[in-house]
């Protein structure tokens, strides 16, 4: 289970914060920080840069031998482990990072999830031209909590990022430095924080996670691009002044189950009977049924799936805490019956799903250790200033 108000990615921010903030004179719990995280007190940075990798979960990087000597010296001397909230998956995961706030508080709920008003499933990282982001998640980021205290934030990453739905969302506040090439981010960050232009900076990286997707996160590929990051945060480091703390955490794990470990609906249509929208991703289905047939159609995934997933309605999964404290105005937008898959088995359907989506090795989204845990390591610059 998610280690909620205890050690979570939504966890990191606050405590990053409230260390900053504490450098600088400021009282961090009168702009509403705190610090759950022990493994970050001790540090009193003067800035920050806090990496967040997609994809890169805690037993991957344990698992990753030669390819990611930086990290796991750190990690080894310097880190620690937490948990993501759930669902394990990058739009639910950056929002508990950018506000605080475990996933029933921010309401990002999903890869793909409900749009109550609009009756239509949306996804998160495309968004929808429809559906306003400061109403859909309006709890104030950390980032402008920052700026608010007069301390500068800015984020590094891809310039399609810039103004999106899921950023508007989950990471508004702070400047945006666009930045496409991994060694360009690096540059970018450290200027900003060498220079004293920047107090906190957050840098984004995609390109794991991508290439678990596309080939499995055991596979050659995957190996090599944790390599190549390695190598870009040792550079990193490098060139942080000696006062700034580089924090490195992810957003989730992954696992590779590929295609013929699938449960195909396609030869269990019935499954889908009562159900009004399939959204969420193929680890972890949230199904929105006709009103009445929450019990009936969970118990026939149940029955369908056995060990394969765990299945429970609604607030069958509310009251066991997946989602965090869940407040009412987010609650619609979870599924009735959730399914949450064990083992390596995914919920596709080969009638309908994108070849795309079929494709994919690499996935996450479920409650397993390896989707659930993450790193979390945090080591001062080596730079000058």
């Amino acid at each position: 289970m998610p280690a909620y108000g205890v050690g979570t990615l939504a966890d990191v921010l606050p405590s990053v914060a409230t260390q900053v903030l504490r450098a600088h004179g400021l009282d961090a719990a009168a702009h509403g920080f705190a610090a759950p995280l022990a493994a970050l007190d001790g540090f009193a940075p003067r800035s920050a840069c806090v990496v967040l990798v997609d994809g890169l979960g805690l037993d991957l990087l344990r698992g990753a031998g030669g390819y990611a000597p930086f990290l796991r010296r750190a990690l080894a001397d310097e880190g620690a482990a937490l948990t993501a909230g759930f669902p394990t998956t990058t739009s639910t995961s950056m929002g508990s990072f950018g506000t605080g706030q475990p996933p029933g508080g921010h309401g990002l709920l999903g890869y793909t999830t409900l749009v109550p008003e609009h009756d239509a499933v949306m996804n998160l990282l495309t968004w929808d031209a429809r559906v306003d982001p400061l109403a859909f998640q309006p709890t104030a980021t950390v980032f402008e909590r920052l700026e608010r205290a007069g301390l500068r934030t800015a984020m590094v990453g891809p310039g399609r990022f810039d103004g999106s739905g899921l950023t508007l969302a989950a990471l508004r506040g702070g400047r945006f430095l666009a930045a496409e090439e991994l060694g360009n981010r690096v540059r970018r960050a450290a200027k900003a924080l060498r220079d004293r232009h920047r107090d906190l900076v957050y840098l984004y990286w995609g390109d794991i996670d991508m290439i678990g997707h596309q080939v499995g996160c055991g596979s050659q590929q995957w190996a090599e691009e944790l390599q190549f990051f390695d190598r870009a945060m040792q550079r990193l480091r490098a060139q942080l002044p000696r006062d700034c703390l580089l924090v490195i955490t992810s957003d989730h794990g992954m696992v590779d189950a590929p295609l013929d470990t699938a449960f195909d609906l396609a030869l269990a249509p019935h499954l889908l009977d009562d159900v009004r929208h399939r959204a969420g991703e193929p680890r972890v289905a949230q199904l929105y049924v006709r009103p009445g047939a929450e019990r009936d159609v969970a118990a026939a995934w149940a029955e369908a799936l056995g060990e394969r997933a765990w299945v429970r309605t609604r607030a069958e999964a509310v009251a066991s805490g997946w989602f965090g404290p869940v407040s009412p105005e987010f609650a619609p937008r979870i599924g009735d019956v959730i399914v949450a898959c064990r083992g390596t088995t995914v919920v596709v359907d080969t009638k309908v799903d994108a070849p795309r989506s079929l494709a994919m090795v690499g996935q996450h989204g479920s409650l397993s250790p390896a989707e659930l845990n993450i790193p979390l390591i945090r080591v001062l610059g080596e730079g000058g200033k």
